[in-house]
């Protein structure tokens, strides 16, 4: 649990406490037990699957896989650290999507200038919902399940009102042929993407007031408005994060599938909230690291891999999920009892 005091919101962090302080919740917390599940499930299926599990495609795939979900965990990290929630990002990321396809099909050509173009847009774009989200709930003080279950459908259905319903297909080679399916040292664009995007939220998290102001928003935001904190701005500014990356995550979307998948994404909400509840984080805000969110997106990612492999059918990977989903919140809820106990 993160407090704040006026000595922290007006020097920002130390950087060695800053360090020690998330060594400490590595070790204290449930982020080696959560390695070690993950561990568990890899082993489980190796064993089952030897010659289809292990093997170095699979995991290059793994990896793929996770990367578009890493990047919406991210945000939704720092939401659920504010106490918050954001069902949004589903839609957000399909909105995101379409617009970037619409913009580099409207300029034409198969050059870096329109790739980043198209980038722009689906961060703009994305922004753009994430600043909804947050003036609503910080401002309107409307509950965040609310607006984002409301800006949810309004961004979906807008992505459907742009394209008519039919998925947009007109996308560069470029990106697909760079991005979406590229490889440095052997390691796919995209996971290089996604981790990049987890190692700078980690550190700001962690190093930064901006990251202790996060915590505080869920751990005690009277505290924090007492020392002069713009609470209102700074929740603000964390749904606008959260909307952001899930334009990049759109961008990514259509970079590997090179197409805008409409119904492809219904689920990345639910899977996102999991991967970050999984990962440690708690619903009730206040605690949580961004290591853990990265080995929480996995189990989900790896449980429905290995189903795969297994050839158990794709609606037992929706319930697996659900119950490991459950299951985290209980232990959360679990956790949080016993800190209370006097």
């Amino acid at each position: 649990m993160t407090t704040v005091d006026s000595s922290t919101t007006t020097q920002g962090p130390a950087p060695a406490s800053a360090w020690r302080s998330l060594g400490d919740r590595v070790r204290r917390g449930e982020t080696v037990r959560i390695f070690g599940a993950l561990v568990i499930l890899c082993v489980v299926f190796s064993i089952l699957r030897p010659h289809a599990f292990p093997t170095t495609a699979n995991i290059v795939n793994i990896a793929s896989d996770a990367s578009v979900l890493l990047v919406l965990a991210v945000g939704g990290t720092y939401v659920i650290l504010t106490a918050g929630i954001d069902l949004s990002v589903s839609g957000v990321l399909v909105f995101a999507g379409v617009i970037s396809a619409k913009i580099m099909a409207a300029l034409g050509g198969q050059s870096v200038g329109v790739l980043l173009l198209g980038l722009a847009a689906g961060l703009v774009a994305g922004l753009a919902w994430g600043l909804i989200n947050g003036v609503l709930v910080a401002k309107a003080r409307i509950p965040a399940l609310i607006v984002t279950l409301g800006t949810m459908g309004a961004s979906q259905g807008a992505a459907l009102l742009l394209t008519g319903g039919v998925d947009v297909r007109d996308v560069p080679f470029n990106l697909v042929l760079s991005v979406g399916s590229g490889k440095v040292a052997g390691v796919p664009w995209l996971v290089v993407i996604a981790l990049a995007v987890a190692v700078v939220g980690g550190v700001i998290l962690s190093q930064t007031r901006f990251g202790r102001y996060t915590y505080a928003s869920g751990s005690n935001a009277e505290a924090l408005r007492r020392t002069g904190v713009a609470s209102a701005r700074h929740l603000i500014k964390v749904y606008a994060v959260a909307g952001t990356l899930a334009g990049l995550a759109g961008y990514m979307s259509l970079a590997r599938f090179a197409t805008t998948t409409l119904g492809g994404h219904a689920t990345d909400n639910l899977s996102t909230i999991a991967a970050v509840v999984i990962g440690g984080t708690s619903l009730f805000g206040g605690r949580g690291t961004m290591i853990g969110t990265v080995i929480g997106v996995f189990i989900p990612t790896v449980l429905q891999n290995g189903f795969v492999v297994l050839g158990v059918q794709a609606f037992w990977q929706q319930v697996a999920v659900g119950v490991v989903l459950i299951a985290a919140v209980y232990l959360d809820q679990m956790r949080r009892a016993a800190r209370q106990r006097p």
